[in-house]
């Protein structure tokens, strides 16, 4: 057994609160400058390069890229050797995140409770996601997830009879629905099968795959092809101004469900897609 502290966790999770805030993953960077070099539009082109310029100045100026700094969305990948020491890694990830949110002098946004709706003040408590896997490391992701785009999102228990066809009614029908108000060129997280739970977190976790990374099975890869090419025939465009491209990426999560069942749930993140990571 391999011995971590959770304060090596806590101070984890600060800086990666921090850092994301202001760094944009390098394969969005690299479609947002591959969406600008292709578009026709020149409204389009215009807005994607405010976007590129905004991406500069906050990585130069370690200065949020949006107002709205999000929920912390923190995933775990706790390797079974791990014995965590000196606490507990639950109250270790929330004093991060509040020690991150803190320091980096960004915008707290979690109220307690759905309806009294008392903000918290220090941005916790955190959303936290812990799978156990092989190994001794300790690897942590914490991407912030604004509103703007999280409430676009949406969950179905399609009929089976509904089919693929049915899976990419319904994704084209929830971005169509969006609009602009996910700050689009969007990333598109799609998760299929598991259970009414489950498809989120799959949704979730697609939408959060590096956008050079594919799925393992090329019957989805060619799913996630086809719904990107579907997507970015809407117009509805950077900035919602129409042009070439709505939609970065599509990446595709799926799990074993029952047989009378087919969940689908689409989760969009806007064009910054902030997700940091590190092992311990």
């Amino acid at each position: 057994m391999r011995q971590i502290s959770v304060n090596q966790v806590r101070q984890a999770v600060r800086d990666l609160c921090i850092r994301q805030s202001y760094l944009v993953p390098p394969d969005i960077e690299a479609c947002v400058h591959a969406a600008q070099a292709s578009e026709t539009s020149e409204q389009a082109k215009y807005v994607l390069g405010q976007i590129i310029e905004n991406h500069t100045i906050a990585a130069a100026e370690q200065m949020p890229l949006c107002q709205d700094t999000g929920m912390a969305c923190v995933f775990i990948a706790l390797g079974q050797q791990v014995q965590l020491i000196d606490g507990d890694l639950y109250t270790a990830i929330h004093q991060g995140v509040r020690e991150g949110y803190r320091e980096g002098f960004l915008r707290k946004s979690i109220v307690q409770d759905p309806l009294v709706r008392q903000n918290t003040d220090d941005n916790t408590p955190a959303f936290i996601h812990v799978d156990i896997v092989p190994g001794d490391v300790v690897t942590i992701i914490v991407a912030a997830k604004g509103a703007g785009s999280e409430n676009m999102s949406r969950l179905a228990m399609l009929n089976p009879a509904a089919g693929r066809q049915g899976v990419i009614d319904f994704v084209l029908d929830t971005v169509r629905r969006a609009g602009a108000n996910p700050c689009p060129p969007i990333v598109v997280g799609v998760g299929i099968g598991g259970n009414f739970d489950t498809v989120a977190h799959l949704a979730k976790k697609a939408a959060l795959r590096p956008l050079n990374i594919r799925h393992d099975s090329d019957v989805y890869v060619k799913l996630e092809l086809e719904l990107l090419d579907e997507i970015n025939k809407l117009n509805i465009g950077s900035g919602g101004f129409g042009g070439k491209t709505t939609a970065l990426g599509v990446n595709i999560e799926t799990s074993a469900t029952h047989i009378a069942a087919l969940p689908v749930a689409v989760n969009i993140n806007c064009h910054v897609t902030r997700r940091e990571s590190v092992t311990i």
